[in-house]
């Protein structure tokens, strides 16, 4: 299968890298609000809060992962916010897909390919469930490949969530667990998915995109997505198992990856740190 580019026909201007040292902010908690409305804030609220924080970790120079997803999109928009003003200067961003590119490159964030900078000082995106282990479930907004390509060669990796993003084990919210398969034979590695994890009450179904039709990843392939009844047990076992299937390019578990975690909650924004 040809290769994708990360991001946009006409190559951006890259910056020249430097090596910077990474001081993680000390965690924290911080008041959403002082009055009784912090109850009122909207989901959104919730993540612009959490992304807020997580920029803090950005400093000039550095060359960042910037991730996929609602959230995400709230830290695009306020590293470009920062770049505009002159609070941060010299960063270079290498996006984990095309909408991110796109966004990036309309706030001015000069952008890279990981081709380029195979070595990356800090990663930010959010999650789609948080276990107390900071283990991950990403990919519900269709860019795990990507996303996983570039937060493993980030030295740091934090991640933005909202409160509803937490859970006792992953797998745990009932919602979808993604796995990008090629789209040779889909409904074959499908049902293998589906019969390597029928005790857990799993159901696999293919991603549809808004018309009915098979939706396709930046990488031109197809998602199975897996429901599960109750949380995974052993999710590196899990994780193992299903990337030894020939034709599966990559599953939404993110173990053993995030170096801090940002919530943000009606009572405010906590930081959780390994």
């Amino acid at each position: 299968m040809a290769a994708t580019s990360l991001f946009l026909s006409s190559p951006p201007t890259l910056l020249p890298l430097k090596v910077r040292s990474f001081t993680p902010p000390k965690p924290t908690t911080i008041r959403a609000l002082s009055s009784p409305s912090t109850t009122a804030l909207t989901q959104d609220d919730l993540k612009r809060l959490a992304a807020i924080k997580a920029v803090e970790y950005v400093k000039s120079g550095m060359v960042l992962g910037l991730g996929t997803g609602s959230t995400a999109a709230f830290v695009v928009s306020e590293i470009g916010s920062l770049l505009s003003s002159g609070s941060l200067s010299d960063i270079v961003g290498v996006p984990t897909s095309k909408r991110t590119a796109e966004q990036a490159a309309s706030l001015g964030i000069p952008l890279a390919a990981l081709d380029d900078y195979p070595h990356l000082d800090l990663a930010i995106d959010g999650a789609d469930e948080v276990d107390p282990n900071l283990d991950l479930v990403k990919g519900r907004g269709g860019a795990l490949l990507r996303e996983k390509m570039v937060e493993a060669a980030s030295d740091k990796f934090v991640v933005v969530a909202d409160e509803t993003k937490l859970v006792s084990g992953l797998g745990g919210s009932g919602l979808a667990m993604p796995v990008e398969v090629v789209q040779f034979c889909w409904k074959y590695n499908l049902k293998r998915l589906q019969e390597m994890f029928k005790e857990e009450g799993c159901e696999a179904k293919l991603r549809v995109d808004g018309d009915g039709k098979p939706y396709v990843t930046d990488n031109s392939n197809y998602i199975v997505d897996l429901y599960f009844t109750t949380p995974i047990k052993d999710a590196k076992a899990a994780g193992e198992e299903i990337s030894d299937l020939e034709g599966v390019v990559e599953h939404g578990l993110f173990l053993d990856m995030a170096t801090a975690v940002i919530i943000a909650g009606k009572d405010g924004v906590t930081v959780k740190a390994k």
